[in-house]
């Protein structure tokens, strides 16, 4: 129920519920439910939020497993990573552990909070996520990255915006044999002279990035120190733009693909459309951080499992997931799920012909 409440345009325990009822009359169950929403609402909250992340990212597994050779880019993955925020009911205890802006007098602002979120390019799925304030220590996009980092697997390829192009997590990403692709971030693509390094073409090159000499205050000592003084990564002018990659040889990598493929980094403002426009995780409902995060996790959970239908309905129909209408297959999915019918081919046909 708690599932198909993020599925549905009306979000209210009570159409919950009712459905619920409606149901149980249809099959003739002699059953009595009461309208009444505080047991459903008691249940929601003994559900495990650890349960909820676990399913999620199961079916972001069983995507994964699906996926055909010619949805990768030149046969590797590519995960997408970015930030968002999100807006919740104005209690006392959300507030606290989500405080509202502080440009905003109290009283007039709602608890709002961060989520960084790791979604793949070639189906739309959440592979993982981390939630925090809005504001203070370790809020920021880089230290909840730092928390899903296990995400990521060797060969992978991590494409984001200009806040992640920084020396530590270049190094730690290249530690583990994946590689990047950024926008450069503001301050030094204002300094950036490709007069310097090894040129490889026309405002194209290789340069050195010093380790600092001052250890972040969330790394290790150890891990400091095993860091390398030095790694070599590539700067390339792509329009207006500086990319940034550990992809280094110009010959299967040239400049102009890496522009293509970055272009395609927007595709998680989308996916985060999706999840918070069409599905509705724009404002959350629940009246306390608890159940808050576990409402992110349940429409992290419905937009799995929209995307675990489209792959299989493009994988039989040989088409690509991202030429399949998410929210045509939503409304398919809630047809279905009024009607009671079972998931099925006919099901599958529909959803490919958006």
């Amino acid at each position: 129920m708690f599932l198909t409440q993020s599925l549905n345009e009306d979000r209210s325990c009570s159409k919950a519920v009712n459905d619920l009822i409606i149901q149980q009359q249809r099959q003739n169950n002699r059953l009595k439910i009461s309208p009444n929403t505080g047991a459903y609402c008691l249940a929601r909250k003994k559900t495990p939020l650890a349960l909820v992340n676990q399913l999620a990212t199961k079916i972001a597994e069983l995507v994964h497993e699906k996926t055909p050779d010619d949805w990768l880019w030149k046969g590797r993955r590519i995960r997408l990573i970015d930030g968002t925020t999100l807006t919740m009911p104005d209690t006392p205890e959300n507030q606290q552990k989500f405080p509202q802006q502080s440009s905003q007098k109290p009283g007039l602002g709602f608890p709002i909070c961060r989520v960084l979120a790791v979604s793949c390019l070639s189906s739309g799925v959440i592979l993982n996520a981390a939630i925090s304030p809005l504001k203070g220590k370790g809020s920021d996009e880089q230290t909840l990255l730092r928390e899903v980092l296990d995400t990521f697997k060797q060969g992978d390829i991590v494409m984001g915006d200009a806040f992640f192009g920084t020396y530590f997590l270049l190094a730690q990403m290249i530690r583990r044999g994946i590689d990047v692709l950024f926008e450069q971030l503001g301050a030094r693509k204002l300094s950036t002279d490709f007069g310097k390094g090894i040129a490889l073409g026309k405002k194209d090159h290789l340069v050195a990035i010093p380790k600092s000499k001052r250890k972040p205050d969330w790394m290790e000592q150890k891990a400091f120190d095993e860091l390398p003084e030095e790694i070599i990564i590539r700067e390339c002018k792509v329009g207006k733009k500086i990319l940034i990659t550990t992809m280094l040889c110009v010959k299967s990598h040239p400049k102009k693909a890496l522009q293509n493929l970055y272009k395609k980094r927007w595709n998680i403002e989308i996916d985060f459309r999706h999840i918070k426009t069409t599905l509705g995780m724009n404002i959350l409902s629940c009246k306390t951080p608890e159940m808050c995060e576990k409402e992110i996790w349940i429409y992290f959970l419905a937009n799995n499992l929209l995307r675990l239908l489209i792959a299989q309905s493009a994988i039989i129909y040989d088409l690509k997931p991202r030429q399949i209408s998410f929210k045509h297959a939503l409304q398919i999915l809630n047809t279905y799920l009024l009607l009671e019918q079972q998931i099925d081919e006919n099901m599958l046909a529909l959803i490919a012909k958006m």
